[in-house]
């Protein structure tokens, strides 16, 4: 097994992903394994963020669509890594989601993503989110691959 570890920095994937503040969810790639299609991400919640305004005013919680937000931009950089750089994923299903953990201020999220099927038209991937050691978020997620000269 060829396991290349490696950080990215938030530079670096905003070099890859179309998304810019608020929406760039992901700060930091601790490792990607190209031969198991494993990548991990690092998500740092701040108190700053803009969602917590409004969700909830008192007892901030990151919401569950961020959450998986984050866990399908871990997926992107992986898809990209891959060998699919003019195209980006575009998220088309969740399957299986579970939210075992609230996400607050100060939390670190380590984004732990499996590549199950990726091709130049779409795939799948199996997604965990992890506070610590306790599971705070899982799913399946299905993109289509679109070329960025489409969006």
């Amino acid at each position: 097994m060829k396991e290349k570890p490696f950080v990215m920095d938030s530079k670096g994937i905003a070099s890859i992903l179309p998304h810019r503040y608020p929406f760039l969810l992901v700060d930091r790639i601790l490792l990607i394994n190209l031969e198991e299609n494993e990548i991990v991400g690092v998500k740092n919640v701040t108190v700053n963020e803009p969602f917590f305004q409004g969700h909830f005013p008192g007892v901030p919680i990151m919401p569950g669509v961020l959450l998986l937000e984050a866990l399908a931009q871990t997926g992107g950089v992986l898809v990209h890594q891959k060998g699919y750089t003019k195209k980006i994923a575009v998220l088309l299903n969740v399957a299986n989601a579970k939210f075992r953990k609230p996400v607050v201020p100060g939390d670190v999220l380590h984004l732990h993503v499996k590549g199950l099927h990726i091709s130049g038209t779409g795939g799948k991937i199996r997604a965990r989110a992890l506070v610590g050691e306790q599971l705070a978020v899982e799913a399946e997620l299905s993109f289509a691959m679109v070329d960025k000269e489409q969006l």
